[in-house]
């Protein structure tokens, strides 16, 4: 695409993805990332990773935070994150994106729930690295599902269960989120979304910004790209998709792709089959 990488400006850049063919709601990810900027996107599940070397600095939840080696990431579902080098070197990290239903179905526990983005833990970032690393090359659906379980495991003493509400805030604009998504597709309106919420115009523009660090169209356009990304690894059409999240074409798919995630949608699809 005239405009678009096929990959990584930098040649130092470089990223892979693998899916679980018999466990849905995983995704297995890892990187080394030196010069790209990743844009604020969202994932569908939690990312728990850990950095193996280099130091990343990346927006969360309204605040800047450095993830330095030996520390372990843990992002909750649905809310917009960054992502960029601060050492020159960049940074190396491994990631499983988990969806909140196998979570729950794998630990026995909903409402999972992390306060902290990162937590500098030696011993864990490294048997975490060391769980995904396996995980990467379990080929046994037994083996991968046993890993898994005790990669959770690892995660779980930092985790609240279950995730505790203490303004009513997320409750409130929780119907807007799930508008959100249920119309990625459609211009949606700020008075839209207002109604919703019952909240007049720029009151719910004010308040869902301190809620949720974000605009409702910032958090739209993570929805769609989110959407876009589910629907490509089950093998969609990126033009037929583009359509399907209200994205003007193709190319405005495969810009706001690689922005986000790093790699076009093509290259994407080209990884999970590999």
């Amino acid at each position: 695409m005239q405009g678009v990488p096929s990959q990584f400006v930098s040649r130092h850049d470089a990223a892979e993805f693998r899916l679980a063919s018999h466990r849905d709601g995983v995704e297995l990810y890892r990187a080394h990332i030196v010069r790209h900027a990743f844009e604020p996107h969202t994932h569908d599940g939690f990312g728990l990773g850990a950095i193996e070397s280099g130091v990343e600095r990346f927006r969360y939840r309204g605040a800047d935070h450095l993830a330095p080696p030996d520390s372990v990431v843990m992002m909750n579902p649905d809310e917009l994150h960054t992502g960029r080098a601060e050492t020159e070197g960049g940074w190396y990290y491994r990631m499983i994106y988990i969806e909140p239903h196998a979570v729950a179905d794998i630990t026995g526990e909903p409402g999972w729930w992390f306060d902290d983005a990162v937590r500098e833990d030696l011993p864990g970032a490294r048997r975490a690295t060391t769980l995904l690393d396996a995980l990467w090359q379990a080929r046994e659906p037994l083996a991968y599902d046993s890993l898994l379980f005790e990669l959770l495991t690892l995660f779980r003493r930092h985790a609240h269960v279950p995730r505790k509400n203490i303004d009513g805030a997320s409750v409130r604009f929780a119907p807007v989120v799930d508008y959100l998504h249920a119309h990625l597709s459609r211009r949606l309106t700020l008075d839209e979304l207002a109604a919703v919420a019952g909240l007049s115009p720029f009151h719910f523009l004010r308040q869902f910004r301190a809620q949720h660090h974000a605009t409702p169209q910032q958090m739209l356009m993570a929805f769609r790209l989110a959407e876009a990304r589910r629907q490509l690894a089950r093998g969609g059409r990126p033009a037929d998709i583009a359509a399907s999240v209200g994205l003007t074409d193709q190319a405005h798919l495969t810009r706001a792709f690689a922005r986000r995630y790093g790699v076009t949608p093509a290259r994407y699809q080209r990884e999970l089959r590999r």
